[in-house]
């Protein structure tokens, strides 16, 4: 069990929801750790088990086996179990997990929030109680630890890309607080599996499509974390679109600096907040794209200055489904067993 788990032994640890892209991508990802012994699949919709590479055709030449959701046989089989499942899911399985104190990575936006009635009004579905809200832990991997969580809750795709891209100035409070504008673009697989019109190829190819405005439910993390840096940041205006890509994510963010600040003073706030993190590449005024960080799990953050009009454009790119899921679950992992922290993390780019 658990609470017997030593850094130097091997772990077994459950997966709940392969069968989505996030899940996929993550399982892919447990596989070449070099902590993972045995990596356990889980169905919380099935009642017989069923061969996996019969469920999902991308894993068409894994042998692994999809058997039936059980919390005491999964706790009793595992080190830590992740939930890679739609919105809503883990609202209804975690209770044994949380009741247990046993170690769970959840890749959903359940407990994200730290308000049921945020969660409520963003997510239109019910609530976490409040206390077990309070007790998960927000996982944003490169600015906070998870080494004493036992639930953590991965960021959400959109709100890696922003609140990374917008550290280095909000910690510093060089900028106008409710001057923050956040235009965000993503590829189809961060859209899901669900079939739909917007997503259908003929709508997709060769287009773009906005949607969500003002109702993304990646805003509210957004602003928790933003407000935990500086609690003088009321608002965010954020706007997304679907692009025909598959994977692939870039917010591009545009704040106003304060008067007085100079763009010295930005750039070497970029500078010094990404000096140690080894997964976030400051490209300064090269304005990062989408295909440098595809199939990685690193987030490339380029900042231009106006000194006309004092506002920052910054750029910030990551692969949706590793460093905006997969990836980032894994850095929760190594945080919270004691592994150095982009243990099983050495991707290269795919390119072209």
């Amino acid at each position: 069990m658990h609470n017997n788990f030593k850094r130097d032994d091997q772990m077994q640890v459950g997966l709940i929801g392969i069968s989505g892209y996030g899940g996929t991508q993550l399982y892919q990802l447990l596989k070449h750790h070099p902590h993972i012994d045995n990596i356990h699949l889980y169905g919380h919709d099935l009642t017989k088990a069923k061969p996996v590479n019969q469920v999902i055709p991308g894993l068409i030449h894994e042998s692994g086996t999809l058997v039936p959701y059980d919390a005491n046989q999964i706790m009793a089989e595992n080190d830590v179990v992740f939930f890679a499942t739609s919105a809503g899911v883990t609202t209804k399985l975690a209770k044994p997990f949380l009741e247990h104190d046993f170690p769970v990575i959840d890749l959903s936006g359940d407990f994200r929030l730290k308000s049921g009635a945020m969660f409520t009004k963003w997510y239109h579905k019910q609530a976490p109680a409040t206390a077990w809200l309070q007790q998960a832990h927000y996982g944003l991997a490169d600015f906070s630890s998870a080494e004493q969580s036992n639930y953590i809750a991965n960021p959400g795709c959109y709100a890696t890309a922003t609140l990374l891209g917008l550290a280095p100035v909000v910690m510093h409070q060089w900028i106008d607080p409710t001057s923050i504008i956040v235009d965000a673009k993503s590829g189809t697989s961060g859209a899901g599996k669900q079939l739909s019109e917007m997503t259908h190829f003929s709508n997709t190819n060769e287009n773009l499509q906005i949607y969500k405005v003002n109702q993304h439910q990646h805003i509210p993390e957004i602003m928790q974390q933003l407000q935990c840096w500086n609690s003088d940041i009321s608002a965010i205006q954020f706007t997304t679109t679907l692009v025909p890509l598959t994977r692939g994510l870039m917010s591009t963010i545009y704040v106003k600096v304060k008067t007085g600040i100079s763009e010295q003073q930005v750039e070497q706030s970029f500078e010094q907040t990404f000096a140690d993190k080894a997964d976030i590449h400051y490209c300064h005024q090269k304005l990062p794209m989408v295909k440098q960080v595809v199939g990685t799990n690193y987030c490339d953050v380029g900042m231009v200055f106006n000194p006309v009009t004092k506002i920052i454009t910054i750029v910030s790119v990551i692969d949706n489904l590793i460093k905006g899921a997969g990836g980032q679950a894994i850095q929760n992992l190594n945080q919270r067993f004691g592994f150095s922290l982009n243990q099983g993390l050495s991707l290269e780019p795919i390119w072209p």
